[in-house]
């Protein structure tokens, strides 16, 4: 790319103390040429310092940046950070249930929060939340992958004004190319920045029982050839082939580690259980020195003293020795506490599922990946090349490791082949998920016509994918109708009028002809039936016409019968001597027609076949000299043929009809079949073009089709009024929530009104809270109150049920009555100890059960037409339930 000049306000090596990237000079020479940018490179290459410099940017021009993110843990980091880096008064923080300096330069929030706000304007204007905003950074960008919250992304991105840079940050993608083009077209000139290159490089390897081993050759491009086994000879060694391969113990991976000062590690294991296992099965092995150990007791000590309803006894002790896990399940803060001493080097090696390589900045020296497989909810299967390179990406600290180190494992389903393949792919590319939603569809129309609304639709990146995919297929109908298009010129000429008049005469024939086969197949069985008997009394003498697949003749052949010869009590032979001087044996079936109207020959008496002729249907013989001159007497009967007069008469019809068409001034041109030709090729071409528009139709407005089912069934529930949204609409159109009309009708209902705090704290719970696994369990019994209230939302429940499977709309209705007692209980005060006692779920799990609830209170006050009472209950169920562990503590 060529650049102009850097803007002279703000040059970057001001604000940088370091040498840059080429690729980081790249996107900020795009930013401050007026584009957005697509920063796509590995995890830790250093992408977010492109969104710091559009930040310094935006301070020096006295302007504001939001920053996004995809989860509310990377929010809160992002706070931290940004406070330390640019001024504690500088940044603030939006999320669901909290607003800290709102009004700051850089203002940190979930994508969704973004997303809401551009709801509250007309798509593409500058609404008071974005007053002199210069730029969005959208990190973590490959979110858009992501199931559930993928839409959110797409919509800001469409939704948001053209005149503010977008700065997106992802990692490697297949198409990032395709995301870039998508930008460019829905928000405006985007440039591409693509770095493959990763700052601190990285070195994989295999473990196995025996040790740890270099994963690929010296290229990097295949699997170490040592690793692969050799044929074994023999039967004894062939069954052993069969022996499941032994995995290394937890023990000897971190000894190998520590022996090749390769810690600290992110040992990924994809179970909470096998994350709580592995710290327990790595019992005193102490991976810290006296120093870092009186460090680690210092701080763990100090968090315990602030919170000492967080400290669990199978976690505080491996944690003093430098080991800890990291899962949902695990209390939030506690997992805040691990973060913060593994970035400060003192943990040694965390046991993280997945979701850790997901979210927060949490780099290694080392990744260790336990397996290659996972469980999901179609059953186990192989990582894919974006999940492997998200967790390998973790390895590698710039500016503290020369280089990033991934260690896979031999277990007994995989080893050093597939780690090989995983190492060696490239990333995946990013897929659409863009689902409309009821909320989506609501708010749009608040402020949109539903044609403004459908052109926002299409704008999806899933609609761009679709139509790239399907241009092909568009292709194909711009070429079918070219096609057309000639073929129509060229019977243009044709007067219609005329051409009406030759196909109606075409017409006619064509049933004239089909009525005389027809006419002629009647005759002709009527006449195979008189030839039965007359046959009976024919004797030597009489022609008659032969005609059969048992003989090579080409047409009906007139002979004359010499004699008969009895073949069984049925039937019998008949010798006949051929126009053609050859001699026959026949039976009645291959006779034509008897001329009986037709003088005998008179045949001397003398005449027989010839003895060497076998007397067998089917046989023939040429005939001698003598026959030859009574062949010659055999006279030619096409005059004299037989016709019923009804086949004659439509003969005559055939014959007059045949004559008009070839009278016919489009006949005589002898052009006549063709032009036909090209009317049936038309006809076809424009079925083919009908079908094909039909399915490219189809694949490409599936959004739009799902807008519009939606759109009925709120229509049905009354919360659009000639697709404006009515009182009710307005509601669920305030409510964040993954099926905003669920919740909106469960408010409007009355039913949740004049509940007390604690008792409304569990009814807004069933509302977010997922079905349970089977083995769940809670101890305590919900309220009667709570019961009454939420089943008076069954009826409601039911009818979307019945009308999302008429619609085909997936959105989940939940309403949860085995689990929310833990929150009813919590508002009523309980222990956090006391509470998780009394329930088979993990920490974690309870933790975001309440969150979720508290998230939902938060809103309720905001949203237009509630009750008084269900607002000041909401209020007050929130103070009742947001505290330690379950409040989010941001200084």
């Amino acid at each position: 790319m060529n650049y102009p000049a850097l803007s002279p306000e703000l040059d970057p090596s001001s604000v940088f103390p370091f040498q840059l990237d080429q690729f980081q000079k790249d996107a900020i020479a795009s930013l401050n040429a007026g584009s957005s940018v697509v920063v796509c490179a590995p995890t830790g290459s250093g992408k977010t310092l492109v969104g710091e410099y559009a930040i310094y940017r935006a301070l020096s021009r006295r302007k504001r940046v939001f920053y996004t993110t995809p989860l509310k843990a990377l929010s809160n980091q992002k706070l931290r950070d940004f406070r330390e880096k640019f001024g504690f008064d500088h940044v603030g923080l939006l999320t669901g249930d909290a607003s800290i300096n709102r009004d700051a330069p850089i203002l940190v929030m979930t994508t969704e929060i973004f997303r809401n706000m551009l709801y509250g304007t007309p798509i593409g204007q500058i609404g008071i939340s974005l007053v002199d905003v210069d730029a969005v950074v959208l990190d973590e960008c490959h979110y858009m992958n992501d199931r559930q919250r993928g839409t959110v992304w797409e919509e800001s991105i469409i939704y948001c004004p053209r005149e503010i840079q977008l700065v997106a940050l992802s990692a490697t993608v297949a198409n990032s190319g395709e995301l870039t083009d998508w930008l460019n077209q829905v928000h405006g000139p985007t440039d591409l920045i693509y770095s493959d290159h990763r700052p601190v490089p990285l070195e994989f390897h295999f473990g196995n029982v025996k040790g740890l081993f270099p994963l690929l050759n010296d290229d990097k491009t295949q699997i170490n050839h040592r690793l692969l086994k050799k044929r074994k000879k023999g039967d004894k060694e062939k069954s052993k082939a069969h022996v499941k391969a032994e995995a290394p113990s937890i023990i000897q991976v971190l000894s190998q580690l520590q022996e090749r000062d390769m810690l600290p590690a992110i040992y990924f294991i994809f179970s909470r259980r096998g994350c709580d296992k592995s710290v327990a099965d790595v019992g005193d092995f102490r991976l810290v020195n006296n120093e870092e150990a009186q460090q680690l007791r210092r701080q763990i000590d100090d968090f315990l003293t602030r919170n000492p309803e967080a400290g669990r006894s199978g976690q505080i002790a491996p944690l003093y020795r430098g080991i800890a896990a990291h899962h949902a399940g695990i209390l939030p803060a506690w997992k805040v506490l691990v973060e913060e001493l593994f970035q400060q080097g003192l943990i040694k090696v965390v046991f993280a599922t997945e979701t850790l390589a997901a979210g927060i900045n949490m780099p290694a020296r080392t990744t260790v990946i336990s397996t290659l497989s996972k469980r999901t909810d179609t059953g186990h299967r192989l990582l894919n090349a974006s999940e492997f390179l998200q967790m390998a990406g973790r390895a590698g600290r710039r500016g503290m490791d020369e280089r990033g180190h991934v260690v896979t494992l031999q277990t007994p389903f995989e080893g050093a082949k597939e780690a090989a393949y995983l190492a060696t792919s490239k990333a995946d590319p990013l897929v659409s998920q863009f689902t409309p939603s009821y909320g989506m569809v609501l708010n749009l129309l608040q402020t949109h016509t539903l044609e403004q609304a459908r052109e926002l639709i299409e704008r999806s990146f899933g609609q761009y994918l679709a139509t790239l995919h399907l241009r092909p297929q568009f292709e194909y109908v711009a070429h079918l109708q070219t096609q057309l298009a000639q073929l129509q010129a060229q019977i243009a000429a044709i007067d219609e009028g005329e051409l009406a008049v030759y196909e109606k005469l075409r017409q006619r024939l064509r049933v004239e002809r089909q009525l005389l086969k027809t006419l002629q197949e009647q005759a002709q069985d009527a006449r195979q039936e008189e030839l039965g008997m007359m046959l009976d009394f024919a004797v030597s003498g009489t022609l008659l016409s032969l005609k059969s697949k048992n003989f090579t003749m080409p047409a009906p052949i007139t002979a004359v019968l010499v004699g008969k010869t009895p073949a069984s009590a049925q039937t019998c032979y008949l010798v006949c001597l051929g126009r053609d001087n050859r001699w026959y044996v026949t039976t009645a079936a291959d006779v034509m027609d008897l001329y009986a109207e037709l003088p005998r020959i008179d045949l001397p008496e003398h005449l027989v076949a010839p003895p060497e002729i076998p007397l067998k249907r089917g046989q023939s013989l040429p005939g001698n000299e003598e026959t030859a001159a009574i062949a010659q007497q055999i006279p030619d009967p096409t005059e004299a043929a037989y016709m019923a007069p009804e086949v004659a008469e439509q003969l005559s019809r055939v014959v007059a009809v045949q004559e008009q068409l070839e009278a016919h001034p489009l006949h005589q041109s002898g052009n006549a079949s063709n032009i036909f030709k090209r009317r049936t090729q038309v006809a076809e071409l424009e079925a083919e073009i009908q079908q094909m528009q039909a399915q490219v139709e189809q694949q490409s407005q599936r959004n739009w089709e799902e807008f519009l089912n939606l759109i009925e069934i709120l229509q049905y529930f009354e919360c659009l009024d000639n697709l404006v949204p009515t009182r009710l609409g307005q509601i669920a159109a305030a409510i964040r929530g993954e099926n905003e009309l669920w919740l909106g009708l469960a408010f409007a209902s009355g039913e949740l009104d004049n509940l007390d705090p604690h008792h409304l704290a569990a009814a807004i719970a069933a509302l977010v809270t997922e079905t349970p696994r089977p083995d769940s369990m809670v101890r305590f019994d919900l309220s009667e109150e709570v019961l009454e209230g939420l089943s008076r939302l069954r009826g409601i429940r039911r009818k979307m049920f019945q009308l999302q499977r008429r619609y085909n709309v997936a959105l989940p209705i939940w309403l949860e009555f085995e689990l929310i007692a833990l929150v009813e209980q919590w508002a009523l005060g309980m222990e956090w100890v006391e509470l998780c006692e009394n329930t088979s779920l993990d920490e974690g799990d309870v933790v975001r059960i309440l969150r979720r609830t508290l998230d939902l209170l938060s809103q309720i006050p905001h949203v237009p037409h509630l009750s008084n009472s269900l607002q000041r209950n909401a209020h007050r169920a929130m103070q009742l339930i947001d505290r330690f562990p379950v409040n989010e503590v941001v200084e």
